[in-house]
């Protein structure tokens, strides 16, 4: 849930940002070099899954920004191993390296206009892993990802492959330490995500921000609407410039790419819609509930938080080559980019468009949310901040332009 209209950012984690995003390079020295090496061929290694077939890049494939479902015949989940489907949409391993750990920092509400304190960072998306080594060994063991029985399984595998020296020298294992052997095989999958392959920063609006290269007018339009508080107001969410970044148009802001990640890290309902696709919500009592869920969270939370609030918040993601994330939400929900924006513009204007009809006629809004979560979903940020019959905050047009300036967030390489 999100009240405030521009991130409150603690010096503290904003370093925890800046640091979580290290580069590998060649003055990391040369074990660290080494241990990205490997960890570049167990990404793409396709036998540490059970049955063999599956590897991180398959739903993470380098060809296409880090991003896939493995051959799922649902685009939004993931196939596994085993060929069972999955209920999220899985996100871009791009950028993912300057995400800080999970916790909680304060933010101006809205609506009590007091600071409060709300959750923000981790991986996945409810941030239940703090670092990418926790990461990198969730699918390895999830049985409807890569399927293995135990972190010995896996180490095995490892020692057994084409790589298996290179596996030894620098990670120092054996299969007598099964325990201490997969932590390092995280920790090498972790050390190649912090490549700057990962995180190249070449996309035409990074080029725009060097000085490079000049937007269109229509991007041009977008970029201000992108910013602007009473149209699209997404720097509410999706955070640059900066760390206290201007969300004013033509506000101050930094020319420098790296201050332009386009998340906050924190969590909002948005209240998407129902997927039917999502072989899971055949069950109609099935309901994905996001970081209320999380495993650990009443214990990392400040006193008197309540959990019930954020049932139904998933991660803010990085909008870095967003227009090759399709299908978009969690649950992947909505088909194209510029649906992905008409959304956000029209949910609450024109609920009939993204939700089925209720029993009483009006349309059932946040549908996949129980009823007694539904009142968490974001209604009081612009640009949700309107009512059926009202004008939106976003025409056609504006919508077109936004989703024209999204389409320079595309890197080169995935270009």
């Amino acid at each position: 849930m999100r009240n405030s209209r521009r991130p409150a950012w603690s010096a503290a984690f904003v370093a925890a940002a800046v640091a979580a995003g290290g580069v590998v390079s060649a003055n990391a020295g040369a074990e660290e070099d080494r241990l990205a090496e490997l960890g570049g061929k167990l990404f793409s290694d396709t036998r540490l899954s059970e049955p063999a077939g599956v590897a991180c890049a398959s739903c993470h494939d380098p060809k296409h920004a880090f991003l896939g479902v493995n051959g799922s015949r649902v685009p939004a989940v993931a196939r596994g191993a085993t060929g069972a489907l999955g209920v999220r949409k899985p996100p871009s391993a791009m950028y993912a390296s300057f995400t800080p750990p999970f916790g909680f920092i304060t933010k101006l509400n809205e609506t009590t206009h007091k600071r409060e304190k709300v959750p923000a960072g981790g991986q996945f998306r409810d941030g239940r892993a703090a670092t990418l080594e926790e990461q990198a060994a969730g699918p390895l063991l999830n049985p409807a990802e890569m399927n293995n029985p135990s972190k010995a399984a896996v180490v095995a595998k490892v020692l057994a492959g084409p790589y298996g020296d290179l596996a030894r020298a620098t990670l120092g294992i054996t299969i007598d330490n099964p325990e201490a052997a997969f932590a390092r095989i995280t920790q090498a999958i972790a050390a190649f995500e912090r490549a700057d392959a990962f995180h190249p920063f070449s996309s035409k609006f990074d080029d725009v921000m060097r000085g490079k290269a000049r937007f269109t007018p229509l991007e041009a339009e977008g970029f201000g609407l992108f910013k602007n508080p009473r149209k699209g107001n997404c720097l509410a969410c999706h955070a640059g410039g900066g760390p206290n970044p201007s969300s004013e148009p033509g506000g101050s802001q930094s020319h420098d790419p790296k201050d332009w990640l386009f998340t906050d890290f924190t969590y909002d309902t948005l209240g998407a819609p129902r997927n039917a696709a999502i072989p899971a919500n055949a069950n109609p009592d099935n309901y994905d509930l996001g970081l209320c869920r999380r495993e650990g969270l009443a214990a990392l939370a400040p006193k008197g938080f309540n959990i019930e609030s954020v049932c139904g918040a998933f991660k803010v993601p990085s909008l870095r080559n967003v227009a090759l994330a399709a299908p978009y939400f969690h649950n992947g929900s909505v088909a194209t980019l510029r649906e992905a924006v008409a959304f956000y513009a029209t949910r609450d204007t024109n609920p009939e468009r993204w939700y089925p009809k209720g029993a009483d006629g009006p349309a059932k809004k946040f549908d996949d949310l129980p009823e007694k979560h539904r009142s968490n979903a974001n209604t009081v940020e612009v640009p949700y901040d309107r009512r059926p019959g009202q004008k939106p905050r976003l025409d056609d047009h504006e919508i077109d332009a936004i989703t024209a300036f999204l389409q320079t967030l595309t890197d080169t390489p995935a270009r």
